[in-house]
């Protein structure tokens, strides 16, 4: 039984590198010149190697040294061998410098579009080649995208209900309530949360984030809130108060321009609505790649700056 070659290590992998350095050349002291060492420790790791291997690698001419059979064989391994390291720090490099890579992150249709499509924008610009992998979904649909580990970077409405996620907070951001201009007699005057019953209500669907949050604020002043439409997205809730059909529950951030134009009226609500927090979540237990950390820097310093 013929004995197995012994794994390799660090100093083996030195032993193939003045292999392939002497296969190349043919010579000795040119490979021990390329090499930057001596032409004796040259011949003593093609002897280590051939001890190494069990067979003979190169038969010494006169002025060099030619390849056997079985070195010219070995060759072609070493040389697909070196490549793959050279191919592999090259990779390496061009992640560090962000000239390739991949960025993957998640948040909802809204903060997508305000919080984190400038960003992204600037991001883009600076690094083309990082290719952008974006997915929309609710809080919850996001911090479970992140445990599967489809996502690296995800936006979220804080509370987290998962210690395998961390969370760094972002922003405090304001809810109000709007409507359209057939409800703008509302909008004049301060009215108490109960008072809300008598406008139709136009909220985000049951397993919204948003929607619980509105629901536990009403519950906690005694109030169970009527819906009368459910929508599952933002700009649905926008179009619908517009139209008339009632007071939509919305990020104020986000309809900035609607009362600006006077689309939409904010009602004034007597009772406070607590600010909620946006934070930007990540694996606990997994790295951030060169590109995912660098996204992250600046999304963090663009928001907290804004």
């Amino acid at each position: 039984m013929i004995d197995p070659t012994p794994p390799l290590n660090q100093a083996n992998i030195e032993l193939y590198r003045i292999f392939l350095h002497t296969a190349r050349l043919g010579n000795l002291t040119k490979a021990a010149q390329q090499l930057h060492i001596t032409q004796p420790s040259v011949s003593y790791a093609i002897k280590q190697l051939e001890s190494r291997l069990g067979v003979k690698l190169f038969d010494r001419l006169s002025k060099g040294v030619k390849l056997t059979p079985e070195g010219s064989a070995l060759l072609e391994y070493v040389e697909q061998s070196f490549a793959l390291l050279q191919a592999g720090e090259e990779k390496i490099a061009s992640l560090k410098n962000l000239s390739s890579g991949e960025l993957r992150v998640g948040a909802s249709g809204p903060m997508i579009k305000h919080l984190l499509l400038p960003t992204l924008d600037q991001y883009h610009d600076r690094y083309p080649e990082v290719r952008i992998r974006l997915s929309q979904g609710k809080s919850s649909d996001i911090q479970n995208q992140l445990l599967d580990g489809q996502i690296d970077i995800g936006l979220v409405h804080l509370p987290l209900n998962d210690e395998r996620i961390v969370s760094n907070h972002l922003i405090s951001q304001e809810h109000i309530f709007v409507v359209g201009p057939a409800f703008r007699h509302f909008a004049g005057q301060q009215i108490n949360a109960s008072e809300l019953n008598r406008i139709p209500l136009l909220l985000f669907s049951k397993d919204s984030s948003t929607r619980h949050f509105v629901e536990k604020w009403l519950h906690s002043l005694g109030i169970e809130a009527e819906v009368d439409i459910e929508l599952g997205s933002l700009d649905m809730l926008i179009e619908f108060a517009k139209r008339g059909y009632g007071a939509a529950f919305v990020a104020r951030s986000f309809t900035v321009q609607e009362l600006r134009d006077e689309t939409l009226f904010e009602l004034q609500i007597a009772e406070p609505i607590p600010l909620r927090s946006i934070a930007v979540a990540t694996r606990r237990d997994v790295s951030l790649s060169i590109s995912a950390k660098q996204f992250m820097d600046v999304l963090i310093q663009s928001l907290q700056s804004s």
